[in-house]
């Protein structure tokens, strides 16, 4: 078993840019542009979160933004509805590529078994009359449950009737085939499906190995947790991965890294040696749900990069603001933004503008966050920009006469 030891600062560079090359980072169009590289990028990324917070654009719009040239937000709803991609839950609710759809499965199994997700208690005689309704009349709209009327038979009080939908989905007897913003169209998964799709069940071996390809293609490397990140609630994955990590190892086909902190990655053979990803001066304006930053630890570990979303935080204790997010500047996290989206008035607010205590030139860093925030204001259907607070403080006169010049 070979072991990769990362002492120097050339080695630590060169791990950080295969993990963002890995996640399409540091290429200026690694899945090529439009539809077809919204389609490619997140079947490569394996799922991409669904956000509902709204001050800037929304996170599973941010992520594909932030990596394909001319994504458009309608152009999810078109991969949903061409059945390309389909709703389900990663580690959170996500879009998901097609091809992953049997993956979901043994999770269905063990919520249908009794496994809680949301809701300890189902109403049984309900989700019943859901399904029936559905199969005979056909999509149910999220929002139908909202109507209700009197003078309509079989329509439900709202509350447990999403519930039973909600659980519905989440066993997998429904699909969202369609969706308007966050208005959610259900119907019955063998409506949804086409027929190429793969349905059968993985063995617990075969899903070990789809896990373990799958996180070191689109992370590049990985530890056994987070190997398993989207999957932590399956102690049989987690053990079966773990046995075919140490075969692989074992064999040949991956190596180990080992930081000075103690904390040990896996990577495909080979890999690290090879030529190291060029980095351009560019700086990329990340979301807090990015797959990138997703993993805290990890980011801490490999990037040095101590990042938490705050607008859980009561606000007396936010240190650097509600929704800031992770500036990445050629191959390291040098930053955060907190910003709003005024869409009424076509104005970026940037209410704080932190860069971390990194070796930099001012001035490239400063050409480089102008650069990225233009794009991004109009990503935000903005037309105007307003800073309210740099730090540290002597780049603020640096920054904002460049901004006037936008």
């Amino acid at each position: 078993m070979k072991t990769i030891n990362i002492k120097h600062p050339k080695d630590l560079a060169r791990l950080r840019r295969i993990a963002l090359t890995a996640q399409g980072l540091l290429q200026t169009q690694p899945f090529g542009r439009g539809l077809a590289g919204t389609r490619k990028a997140i079947n490569h990324l394996g799922y991409v979160q669904l956000d509902t917070v709204s001050v800037v654009e929304r996170a599973h719009h941010h992520v594909l933004y932030a990596r394909v040239p001319n994504f458009k937000p309608e152009m999810l709803d078109q991969l949903l509805i061409s059945q390309d991609i389909f709703e389900y839950w990663a580690h959170a609710a996500a879009f998901l590529p097609i091809d992953e759809f049997r993956f979901t499965l043994p999770y269905k199994q063990a919520i249908k078994s009794g496994q809680t997700h949301w809701y300890k208690n189902q109403d049984r005689k309900l989700m019943n009359e859901l399904l029936a309704r559905i199969r005979s009349d056909g999509p149910l709209r999220s929002r139908d449950l909202e109507s209700n009327t009197s003078n309509r038979a079989g329509w439900w009080d709202w509350k447990p009737a999403k519930k039973a939908l909600e659980q519905l989905y989440m066993e997998g007897d429904l699909m969202v085939c369609d969706r308007q913003g966050f208005q959610k169209t259900y119907d019955l998964t063998e409506r949804v499906l086409p027929p190429k799709v793969n349905t059968t069940m993985p063995e617990i071996e075969e899903f070990a190995e789809h896990v373990i390809n799958k996180q070191i293609r689109c992370h590049g490397f990985a530890t056994l947790k987070g190997l398993t990140y989207n999957e932590s609630r399956n102690t049989k994955l987690r053990k079966a991965v773990n046995t075919l990590i140490n075969e692989y190892l074992l064999a040949g086909k991956l190596e180990q890294i080992q930081l000075n902190n103690g904390e040990a990655f896996v990577i495909e053979a080979e890999s690290f040696d090879r030529r190291m990803p060029r980095v351009a001066n560019r700086m990329q304006i990340l979301s807090p749900f990015d797959n990138s930053v997703i993993q805290r630890e990890r980011l801490k570990t490999v990037f040095d990069y101590d990042y938490k979303i705050e607008c859980y935080t009561p606000e007396a204790k936010r240190q650097y603001g509600y929704f800031c997010l992770p500036l990445l500047y050629r191959d390291q996290f040098i930053g955060r933004m907190d910003c709003k989206a005024h869409r009424k008035i076509k104005q970026l607010e940037i209410k704080s503008l932190h860069f971390e205590p990194h070796s930099y030139h001012q001035d490239n860093v400063i050409s480089a966050f102008i650069a990225a925030i233009k794009p991004f204001m109009q990503f935000q259907q903005c037309n105007s920009v307003s800073l309210t607070k740099v730090q540290p403080q002597h780049l603020a006169q640096g920054i904002n006469e460049a901004l006037k010049t936008l």
